[in-house]
């Protein structure tokens, strides 16, 4: 399947779902939800392929794990529902692009094709990391994979170590990997602010003949 014939994530994560790693991540999750409060809720989970379809994606931007308390997570990196505080990593990420938003919800620039992958996409109340080694890995390292084998102009941001060690050894022409530091409090400093990775990747889309993509958020997507 993993060829440039795939062109939605229907059938690549129907095929993902068919293995045998799969089978145990979704009975693990199954259990958590019967003993623990997870994020985001089951129908949320995977927001992130919802929202941006594999033939529209122009930038793929990835996460760690979901925010772990109530009422934050939404299915989408970085993204938080509209109503919560704006989680410090996301506050420098609208830092460094110029802007200061009523809302942290990413859905707007997902349905203009930015793929928000968490590496691991569910998590135990106020647990973080929690449901890490489950299987989630192995899943978004593959979807990842079907991504790097597209033929289409690509923009990967892969901020922090964790990020930065999915990068294909072998890469293609159309393919543009911007890595620095993860835009955490911690880290920020260390690359990510002043990195204009977002300026970066619209010079690469429209040099390509792609739209931009219009990083401000509106008060209403």
């Amino acid at each position: 399947m993993r060829n440039k014939e795939v062109d939605n994530w229907y059938d690549i994560i129907s095929n993902e779902m068919t293995k045998p790693y799969f089978a145990h991540l979704r009975q693990f999750v199954t259990e958590e939800r019967k003993h623990y409060a997870v994020y985001p809720p089951a129908e949320q989970v995977f927001n992130s392929f919802n929202f941006c379809p594999f033939d529209k994606v122009k930038v793929v931007i990835v996460g760690q794990d979901p925010y772990h308390q109530k009422g934050q997570a939404m299915g989408l990196a970085f993204s938080v529902n509209r109503g919560v505080q704006i989680p410090p990593s996301l506050q420098n990420i609208f830092k460094e692009q110029g802007q200061n938003p009523k809302h942290g919800d990413l859905t707007y620039w997902a349905k203009q094709g930015v793929f928000l992958l968490n590496r691991v996409l569910t998590v135990r109340d106020s647990q973080a990391f929690s449901h890490q080694n489950q299987g989630w890995e192995t899943f978004t390292t593959n979807i990842l994979s079907y991504l790097y084998a597209s033929d289409r102009p690509m923009v990967f941001m892969f901020w922090g170590k964790a990020a930065q060690a999915l990068k294909p050894a072998i890469t293609k022409e159309n393919q543009l990997f911007l890595m620095t530091s993860h835009p955490s409090p911690l880290a920020v400093y260390r690359g990510f602010a002043g990195c204009k990775h977002f300026q970066k990747a619209n010079d690469f889309l429209v040099s390509h003949n792609l739209e931009a993509i219009d990083w401000k958020l509106p008060d209403y997507n």
